[in-house]
């Protein structure tokens, strides 16, 4: 993936021992608490099965800890009913503790890893992770801070969380051998995979970003298909459902992918540039995903600059008329476009970019006014400007003028003035014209 960035691996919770000290640090957002617990949807045990403590690895001869390995597998592909916290605490304590001797072995252990364990390595895997979603209850109101919104957690994360860590510390392994793997690690692996991304634990959404991007880099054979079945799970959101607890983990791991892309852009990448990235700024949760959807853009933009006008063109098409939320999380993203806009690409774009920025500044909203204002801060912006003053003072004049004597907002009338008195600075002349006509047009 040439110099794709590194995905962090999520921190785990007991972090006390040797193994953890050397993890990255955690990215999950801390949450408010109480936490709100979603019953598990895992397999509960009807049948109480007895589970034995077996040795630790270091606890036998070498040539027995493969079959020990196996044994440990075979016994934490058992599942345990976590919706009552009574329940088998015996059992439970058993398989969390095979889950972190597996993984402290695997981690720090070299020439453990043998073809025949992929198998049953997987296998372990999918029985704990793979399992249907329950559909969201919840909906984001239009305007509505979803962020806000209080994340429900897996009652049966004690478990699952080991087995991800240990799965990615197996993946990760100098000696995981990807030509063993991919009878397993295939096509169907993949989409169950994904469909996981939709769970409401951010914390297994984390680790399903870093799982899928460490598969990403090592199966190249799978590569076009894990771009092809994203781009699925974005047109269904856009277009049908437009809810999915994962995009914003989907388009971090796209973003990652877009940073490796070489040069000239192939035109699928493209496709997936104006047909998916553009319209995922239209669905009502924006702000959910919206820092990592603007980073892709950016990345693409960073790549092939030549992309601009069509880019700025499609965000102007989407532009928000009634969400004061989304013009502001549209600006700010303009506002990183244009920080990397040459003036050659400007140019193409300033007539129908600063007609949208009036309109802006004259909203009655605030915050829209203030955050189109702020461009006027923007020392590379206001060169641009400089060098196309002729073009640009005509169009946003009238807004800028008539604000600076009707706005009812203190803050807004200083940002006013300020975005005024540099247009005269950069054109004394032309500022007087545009002053001229304004008085002339609003006396008729």
């Amino acid at each position: 993936m040439g110099n794709n960035k590194v995905l962090d691996l999520p921190k785990t919770v007991n972090n006390t021992n040797r193994l953890h000290q050397g993890m990255p640090k955690d990215t999950i957002p801390v949450v408010k608490t109480p936490r709100r617990q979603r019953s598990s949807r895992f397999f509960s045990q009807d049948n109480k099965i007895e589970l034995e403590q077996y040795p630790r690895f270091s606890e036998v001869a070498p040539a027995q800890r493969q079959q020990l390995f196996l044994r440990k597998l075979s016994q934490c592909q058992i599942m345990f009913d976590f919706n009552d916290p009574s329940f088998d605490l015996r059992g439970k304590e058993i398989k969390r503790q095979a889950l972190q001797e597996m993984l402290e072995y695997v981690a720090t252990t070299r020439g453990v890893i043998t073809d025949s364990l992929y198998q049953d390595v997987i296998r372990m895997f999918t029985v704990n992770t793979f399992r249907s979603i329950s559909p969201q209850v919840k909906t984001v109101a239009e305007g509505a801070d979803a962020e806000e919104e209080e994340p429900v957690f897996e009652v049966a994360w004690p478990h699952l969380q080991l087995v991800y860590e240990f799965f990615l510390r197996f993946v990760e392994s100098p000696d995981f051998n990807t030509h063993a793997a991919k009878k397993y690690i295939d096509q169907k692996f993949i989409l169950q995979l994904l469909e996981l991304f939709d769970s409401e634990d951010p914390r297994e959404r984390d680790f399903l970003k870093t799982t899928l991007h460490r598969i990403y880099g090592k199966f190249l054979g799978l590569r076009a298909f894990i771009r092809r079945s994203i781009s699925n799970i974005f047109f269904q959101f856009i277009y049908e459902t437009e809810k999915f607890n994962g995009i914003a983990e989907l388009l971090e791991i796209m973003g990652s992918i877009i940073n490796g892309f070489a040069l000239p852009l192939k035109e699928e990448h493209k496709v997936f540039l104006f047909r998916v990235l553009i319209p995922l700024h239209k669905p009502t949760p924006l702000s959910l995903y919206h820092p990592q959807l603007a980073y892709c853009v950016v990345q693409f933009l960073e790549k092939d600059p030549t992309l601009t006008a069509e880019i700025v063109q499609g965000l102007l098409r989407y532009w928000p008329k009634v969400n004061s939320a989304k013009e502001v999380m549209f600006l700010t993203e303009m506002e990183e476009i244009l920080d990397i806009t040459d003036a050659v690409e400007f140019r193409k774009i300033m007539v129908p970019l600063f007609q949208k920025i009036g309109q802006c500044v004259s909203s009655s909203h605030f915050q829209v006014a203030e955050r189109a204002l702020y461009y006027w801060n923007n020392e590379y912006i206001v060169n641009l400007m400089s060098d196309n003053i002729e073009t640009i003072m005509p169009v946003v004049f009238p807004a800028l003028y008539r604000h600076a004597k009707e706005h009812w907002n203190r803050i807004i009338h200083e940002l006013v003035s300020d975005a005024l008195r540099i247009m005269m600075e950069l054109n004394p002349t032309l500022f007087d014209q545009c002053l001229k006509k304004y008085i002339k047009d609003d006396e008729e």
